[in-house]
């Protein structure tokens, strides 16, 4: 019996799960800025009034933080298939995922901060 060890040492074969999740995420975002278009069309614009008001409530806060997610996982899967693609050196390749996690987790909880921080 030959393993799939012996067949490609190399890749992490995500294939299917990869390009399902850049898919829905990319639906989600759509999703959310087709909300946000109708929203500014109805209202004709967005003053500040208007932005402070779709946010006071949580319902946008929510679909904002589900867009960021999304915005955060689609990043991440890009990302990763090209340094898995490009970075040959495994050490610099880890090194740059590493990079990249921790600007992606810095920047969700700053999408935090920003919906639910203050003032």
């Amino acid at each position: 019996m030959v393993s799939r060890a012996q067949i490609s040492p190399v890749g992490a074969h995500y294939g299917l799960g990869d390009w399902l999740s850049q898919r829905v995420t990319a639906i989600v975002m759509i999703v959310y800025t087709v909300l946000f278009l109708g929203i500014v069309l109805w209202h004709g614009g967005l003053d500040y009034a208007a932005w402070k008001a779709l946010f006071s409530g949580n319902a946008f806060r929510i679909a904002t933080f589900v867009l960021m997610v999304a915005l955060l996982w689609h990043a991440w899967v890009g990302v990763r298939n090209i340094l898995m693609d490009y970075a040959k050196p495994m050490s610099l390749r880890l090194a740059l995922q590493i990079a990249v996690i921790c600007l992606l987790v810095a920047y969700g909880g700053w999408s935090v901060q920003v919906l639910w921080g203050g003032p």
